[in-house]
């Protein structure tokens, strides 16, 4: 079919090619390009063309159109109204964009003031703990010189009142001839104080948790609550499982096993059945950057050796040696490739009903010589069942194939203080129990591993804790208790779930853990004690020399003077 338009004068245009008619206004692209078309030349007779030529516009034809180049034709109802509905869903279309972006402009706007407020509020949080922290340390002092300026014959002990606009002053209280009176100071004006137990921290004011607090926060004190009352509620739930009847025939038989026949704690096999997913949970991610908690290597081990990590200080409850060597929150894998860590506590924790499944669970084992022994020899290493195809009987009872022992790469972590160095915990001091303990480097020269001291900066923080006198009953008890059942009970606050100043949760405080270089010792299957003597003096040097290194990097808030230094008290 034929793309071409004759005019009225005979002159044929040039062909064009035969399209469609467009669907939307029903004209075809031949005749649109054709009515921009510029209009032929005409030439006369004598070769000259005639500029003043204007072609006549063609007529449209009434005649139903035979070709897609034909007039112009009108679209049907029925398109009409599909183009209606096409722009009505366009219309539609764009109005929910135009909703949408406002709605993400809109939530961009509240987000950025969510972020705002969050940081203004923390901002306002570390300023308010920096006062609490301030006000702690003025206390501390203030006690410290009241102390030390006591009257022989006093009997109660005066702390200032809360109020700080008011002026201090102190009253001291004298029987005379069986009749009370008080005193004033003819030095200091004395002003009404509230008075307080002797040797006790009075809260004068209760900083309550705003409701507002981000929830990252409270999730990291969920985990921190649940480190500290783990032992509590493993202990709640068997009680509870022991209450149901039904459960007794499978919990007899546990409980025979576990105060009777369990090993699996002190046979060295603990790193090798730990569950390394519990160990890697997001939940102790949360748990260290409560405080927050960091690891510092000084020097790379060799995992072709053995260690011995001698953690300093005990703390109340170690939270850095659990957060640093019993999961894999901060990186202990990555500072320290190819090294199988293993932390020890005390062998009554595993006597506990279920508390002792779940420490198993993160690979902790017995503190005894023997557990120390077989984890530093590899002696826990599961054996290999072997079955043979030539042997049917193997099919069945599978052959035990010794596995190969590695040379090196085994490590424990002891904290060396003890419960004996817990009493000694308090916040801006660093006294470690060292030198009774001499066990750990008898174990080192016998075992040929390198003892590697480690300072945590920031564990004695963590607590406030009663300090009684040497000779009171109190520390009597304490050091009862401890000889009797293997661990004290310190009497210590802290701060709340809701509150920053009563309770039994740590504060916030960061814990820095430098884990310093390793001393190796001439291995001796029986070492003298002219030989742990040795060892032990390069190892308490090594520990001065750390201190001595990084006090004033991690330990800037430690008490003024010489109570502030490291002292090695037994």
């Amino acid at each position: 079919m034929s793309g071409s338009i004759a005019s009225s004068d005979g002159y044929i245009d040039s062909p064009r090619p035969a399209t469609p008619p467009n669907e939307k206004i029903g004209i075809s692209y031949a005749e649109v390009t054709a009515a921009k078309a510029p209009p032929p030349i005409r030439h006369s007779s004598t070769g000259i063309p005639e500029s003043t030529y204007s072609r006549p516009h063609p007529t449209p034809s009434t005649s139903a159109p035979t070709s897609y180049s034909s007039a112009l034709e009108k679209p049907s109802p029925e398109e009409r109204k599909r183009h209606r509905a096409e722009r009505q869903v366009q219309e539609q279309y764009e109005e929910q964009e135009r909703l949408l972006a406002e709605q993400k402009a809109e939530r961009r706007r509240k987000r950025r003031e969510k972020d705002e407020q969050e940081r203004l509020e923390w901002e306002k949080y570390e300023q308010e703990k920096q006062r609490r922290r301030k006000e702690r340390k003025e206390r501390r002092e203030r006690e410290r010189l009241e102390s030390g300026g006591e009257s022989a014959t006093s009997s109660r002990t005066f702390s200032p009142p809360a109020n700080g606009s008011e002026k201090i002053g102190y009253i001291q209280e004298e029987i005379e001839g069986g009749s009370k009176g008080i005193e004033r100071s003819s030095l200091v004006p004395a002003v009404q104080m509230e008075e307080r137990p002797s040797l006790v921290s009075a809260v004068q004011k209760i900083h309550w948790a705003p409701l507002n607090i981000p929830l990252p926060r409270r999730l990291q004190t969920a985990a921190v609550l649940w480190h500290t009352l783990s032992m509590t509620l493993c202990f709640g739930f068997f009680w509870f499982v022991l209450a149901i009847p039904l459960s007794w025939p499978l919990l007899v038989p546990y409980l025979i096993y576990v105060f009777f026949f369990a090993t699996n704690h002190a046979d060295g096999s603990a790193p090798y059945k730990r569950s390394e997913f519990l160990r890697s949970l997001s939940l102790w991610r949360l748990y260290t950057e409560y405080f927050p908690m960091r690891l510092h290597r000084t020097v790379e081990l060799d995992p072709s050796k053995n260690y011995i990590f001698a953690y300093h200080p005990h703390g109340i409850i170690s939270h850095g040696a659990f957060g640093n060597f019993c999961t894999e929150a901060t990186g202990f894998k990555e500072l320290f490739p190819g090294i199988k860590n293993t932390l020890l506590t005390i062998d009554s924790n595993f006597n506990i009903p279920f508390n002792r499944e779940y420490l198993l669970a993160m690979g902790l084992a017995s503190v005894s010589k023997s557990s120390c022994e077989a984890l530093l020899r590899g002696d826990g290493i599961p054996k290999k069942k072997a079955r043979s195809l030539w042997r049917p009987i193997t099919w069945v009872f599978p052959q035990t194939v010794e596995t190969p022992k590695d040379e090196g790469g085994r490590a424990i972590t002891i904290a060396i203080g003890g419960a004996r160095e817990s009493l000694e915990a308090r916040p801006g001091a660093m006294k470690l129990v060292c030198k009774m303990r001499r066990g750990f480097l008898k174990l080192a020269i016998r075992e040929g591993a390198g003892v590697v001291p480690v300072l945590s900066f920031g564990e004695n923080d963590l607590y406030e804790q009663l300090m009684p006198d040497k000779e009171s009953w109190i520390r009597k008890m304490q050091l009862a208790a401890k000889k009797t059942l293997g661990f004290t009970i310190p009497l210590i606050h802290a701060r709340g779930v809701f509150n920053y100043d009563v309770g039994l949760m740590p504060y916030r405080h960061e814990i820095n853990t430098v884990v310093g270089k390793p001393i190796f010792p001439p291995k001796n299957t029986d070492p003298s004690d002219q030989e742990v003597s040795e060892f032990q003096k390069r190892y308490i040097d090594e520990l001065q020399r750390m201190w001595d290194e990084w006090k004033d990097v991690f330990a800037k808030d430690r008490l003024p003077g010489s109570e502030g230094e490291l002292e090695i008290i037994e």
